[in-house]
């Protein structure tokens, strides 16, 4: 129940943010324009642990999972070199409140994003303006815990 509850909380955040539904962004109290260099990495696997631990569920390994969870609607964050994690409510030109290419595209890149910060409950929201940079996936980390989850490659007949 508490997890529904921050969920929840998450979401209403990330509308105040965003302006509400027509997704025009509205210029909220606290919000710092940043550089963040880091990982587009899957929020729900990475926070819950229900995939494996944190080195496993990022990178080439969780690569598959990370993309059906963002088609799905699960929102992506980017995880800095420092390990801080930020829920993207918005990346560039996309509509907020929907998948997008543009995140597909990047699922497990390591990025540069420009944009704006926002910290509200302790949960750090970026809304990403442009993307400066993307060398692709860099954190080739299959070879260490294979593909996770191990279901995700589909077996030959």
């Amino acid at each position: 129940m508490k997890s529904l509850r921050l969920a929840m909380a998450g979401f209403a955040a990330g509308l105040l943010l965003l302006g509400g539904p027509s997704g025009q962004v509205a210029a909220a109290a606290g919000a710092e324009t940043v550089e963040i260099k880091g990982e587009i990495i899957d929020t729900w696997c990475y926070l819950s642990g229900v995939m494996g631990g944190p080195d496993a569920v990022v990178g080439s390994a969780h690569h598959t999972c990370a993309l059906w969870c963002a088609a799905g609607g699960i929102p992506v964050g980017v995880r800095a070199e420092d390990g801080t994690v930020y829920m993207v409510l918005k990346i560039e030109g996309e509509d907020p409140l929907a998948p997008s290419d543009t995140i597909l595209e990047l699922q497990s890149d390591s990025i540069v994003a420009r944009g704006q910060h926002y910290v509200r409950d302790g949960v750090n929201y970026l809304v990403v303006a442009n993307v400066v940079s993307n060398d692709g996936i860099t954190n080739r980390n299959h070879e260490d815990f294979g593909v996770v989850p191990d279901f995700a490659i589909p077996e030959k007949k």
